[in-house]
């Protein structure tokens, strides 16, 4: 239970945060591409079972792939893409600490 209150906290309530905080101007939009960050979450559809409680899912699917991961950390040093890049690693972050409170 509190497993998944941390999880979806850090996933709507954290991303909120930081948007109001780190991009005042433009909140609404970089909370909308945090969100957005969740799409990569669409990889989970190719595992079998879909949805498996102990597997982690870093370095498993596709999207959470360290290969993914990298290119993530490379969007960073891109303008057009930083805050894309930055929502990406927010979301490993998250589902990294699920894999870390198995």
């Amino acid at each position: 239970m509190i497993q998944s209150i941390l999880h979806y906290s850090f996933h709507f309530i954290i991303p909120l945060i930081i948007a109001l905080l780190f991009f005042p101007k433009q909140w609404k939009k970089v909370y909308l591409i945090f969100l957005g960050s969740m799409l990569i979450d669409l990889d989970h559809l190719l595992a079998n079972p879909i949805f498996d409680p102990n597997r982690c899912s870093v370095g498993f699917h596709p999207l959470h792939s360290y290969y993914a991961i990298a290119v993530y950390c490379i969007s960073l040093f891109f303008t057009r893409t930083r805050i894309i890049g930055l929502a990406l690693i927010w979301h490993i972050i998250t589902d990294q600490l699920d894999c870390w409170m198995m």
